[in-house]
């Protein structure tokens, strides 16, 4: 298996490089975004672990151009603690997971083998109900040549539904899904997406819509 590891610290870049290897991986280790981007486009990694604050370009920012690109290779963020905003804005962007700084080996070996059994594991980067699709890679609901940018949140939304078509969501389930590491989050946040979305499916012209069941939840079913 081979990892890019993006860091700016260069003792714990060196630090990383040398656990990883030990662990009988092949390891690649750059200091920088613009690096990090220019290998991880190649698309020859098993999976990426980068640092979010570096110079050139931050980590949330190559991750996007990289999801972009169409790269889905599986991705682990290191951040510091306090930056609550950043994990959610990384998770987002296409994170597959994120281990706040200071950091265990165990527990960074334990990330990356989960990390990478999501590759063994991988799925179809495009998702279809009736004739509305679903791109993974870039985040757009697609009806008959016509494209709609999800945002974060409504494409873990829009990807629940269409992976269970015809299957009512509980607003419960969202959320755990979801925000499950954001406690406080109120459940009026899922019928903000939930509205933001059906105007996306709107503006496309798509004989789909997402309609609410009383007591129940969320489905996603075909207009006759």
């Amino acid at each position: 298996m081979r990892i890019l590891i993006a860091e700016d610290d260069p003792k714990l870049l060196k630090s990383l490089v040398h656990l990883l290897e030990m662990n009988h991986y092949m390891v690649d280790g750059v200091s920088d975004g613009r690096a990090a981007y220019d290998y991880a486009s190649t698309g020859e990694y098993d999976g990426l672990i980068f640092d979010i604050m570096m110079p050139e370009m931050d980590g949330i920012t190559v991750l996007r151009r990289l999801r972009e690109k169409g790269i889905t290779t599986p991705t682990v963020f290191l951040t510091a603690r306090t930056e609550v905003y950043q994990r959610v804005e990384g998770l987002d962007a296409g994170a597959d997971d994120y281990l706040p700084k200071p950091f265990s080996t165990p527990e960074l070996l334990a990330r990356v083998r989960a990390m990478l059994r999501r590759k063994d594991n991988f799925t179809p980067d495009i998702l279809h109900f009736s004739s509305l699709t679903l791109n993974r890679s870039t985040c757009e609901i697609c009806f008959e040549g016509k494209e709609q940018m999800l945002s974060g949140k409504e494409f873990q939304i829009m990807e629940m539904l269409m992976q269970q078509p015809s299957m009512i969501i509980s607003t419960e389930r969202f959320l755990t899904h979801i925000w499950n590491w954001e406690t406080t989050v109120d459940t009026s946040v899922v019928w903000v997406h939930i509205s933001n979305l059906r105007k996306k499916i709107d503006a496309l012209g798509a004989p789909v819509r997402i309609r609410f069941v009383r007591n129940a939840g969320y489905i996603l079913e075909e207009i006759a």
